[in-house]
């Protein structure tokens, strides 16, 4: 199931976690409970739905079949892309009774590592890698063979979830002969159900970023929106809405194809990613000096002079309304339309309005203009910092 967990109101004497008020979507399969404490160590509210689950290696007929090529006929070179998958094909190998056969043969090739993690593994097995790069890139791999020549050569691919087809495909038309090695592979989520909620949660503009730590997530949640008729939806929400954080380019490949501009860490690791989201995402908030108040909008919430007042979704949706427009005035009619679920009473949009003002905990902050609308007490001079200000 998905896991939504919200950040408490924090006292005024204590600084408010950076990412309070903020509510923010896991798609990982792997490590999903690490990344959610990151976040809500931070303050977030965080949305669990593994966008997929993991063939077990053992399992994976496709795995042994590659084995069983290679050590029947060796690889003139080798390519272990991430450790987790190097030692897993290692691992599955021994259960079938192939483990040493297999090492032998890698130990007669040329072993190269994408990074330091794929580096580790191959030397926990007794391995040695030729060449590594600094840059983690798979791209920097891949220069490296084509320059050194690869015409008639055998070269074993190790996958990391997904296809490398343009990986494979430059080696091919150089002249090589590529098996590729999918020591795990991934598929939709036997409960679709929490997938759903999030990217229900996604389109809605409920959530205000999404991270993505491997690219079969992100093609995952990809299908599940055409499944479902929402391509249009996501991708128009990922592009202005929420914020897609990935955990490296490879990951974000699929995304950025799509026109979808995502943010990713120099460092390829979970950590580097959260601080990322971390500095990012406050600074995508909209503040304003209203009334004498410095105001600052998070996705559920709003900083009002520092301090952090959850507010209900339908408050939220008003709030961001007025504040499109911050000093005019917004029509009741208009107001009624964003609310969450809204008929045609104008009496919801005074209801809500009321627990808005009451949740903001400022008396001015939102002023009725009789017979008109609200509007927004926009100081005509921002005043109470410099963070703060009118646009």
């Amino acid at each position: 199931m998905d896991d939504l967990t919200s950040s408490r109101p924090t006292d005024r004497a204590e600084p408010v976690p950076p990412l309070a008020g903020f509510t923010i979507g896991i798609t990982a399969a792997r490590r999903a409970e690490e990344l959610a404490a990151l976040l809500q160590r931070r303050g977030a509210a965080v949305l669990r739905a593994p966008a997929l689950r993991i063939v077990p290696l053992t399992d994976d007929t496709e795995l042994l079949a590659a084995t069983r090529a290679l050590v029947a006929d060796p690889p003139d070179i080798a390519v272990a892309t991430t450790g987790i998958g190097f030692r897993g094909w290692i691992e599955a190998a021994e259960g079938w009774g192939l483990g040493d056969d297999l090492i032998d043969r890698l130990g007669k090739a040329v072993v190269l590592a994408r990074g330091p993690k794929a580096k580790g593994a191959i030397r926990a097995a007794g391995l040695r890698e030729e060449w590594s790069p600094e840059s983690e890139s798979s791209v920097e791999v891949l220069a490296r063979l084509l320059d050194q020549g690869v015409d008639g050569r055998r070269i074993a691919v190790q996958l990391h979830g997904a296809p490398l087809r343009d990986f494979v495909d430059s080696l091919t038309a150089a002249g090589a002969e590529v098996v590729e090695v999918p020591v795990y592979r991934w598929l939709p989520p036997a409960d679709l159900a929490p997938l759903d909620r999030l990217l229900d949660a996604c389109c809605a503009g409920a959530l205000d970023a999404v991270t993505f730590t491997s690219a079969p997530a992100a093609i995952s949640l990809l299908d599940r929106a055409e499944q479902r008729g929402l391509t249009a939806e996501l991708l128009h929400a990922l592009r202005r809405d929420v914020l897609p954080v990935c955990v490296g380019p490879v990951t974000a490949a699929p995304l950025e194809e799509l026109d979808v501009a995502t943010v990713w860490p120099e460092r390829m690791r979970l950590g580097a990613m959260v601080q990322l989201l971390t500095a990012q995402l406050p600074e995508r908030a909209r503040r304003l000096s209203v009334a004498g108040h410095a105001v600052e909008l998070r996705g559920q919430a709003v900083l009002v002079d520092g301090e952090l007042r959850p507010v209900p979704p339908a408050g939220m949706a008003l709030l961001r309304a007025l504040a499109r427009r911050p000093g005019w005035v917004v029509p009741r009619a208009e107001l009624l339309r964003v609310l969450p679920g809204s008929g045609n009473d104008e009496h919801a949009v005074e209801t809500a309005m009321t627990r808005l003002r009451s949740a903001l905990g400022a008396p001015g902050l939102v002023a009725t203009v009789v017979k008109r609308g609200y509007r927004l007490a926009l100081d005509p001079v921002a005043d109470p910092g410099e963070k703060y200000g009118t646009a």
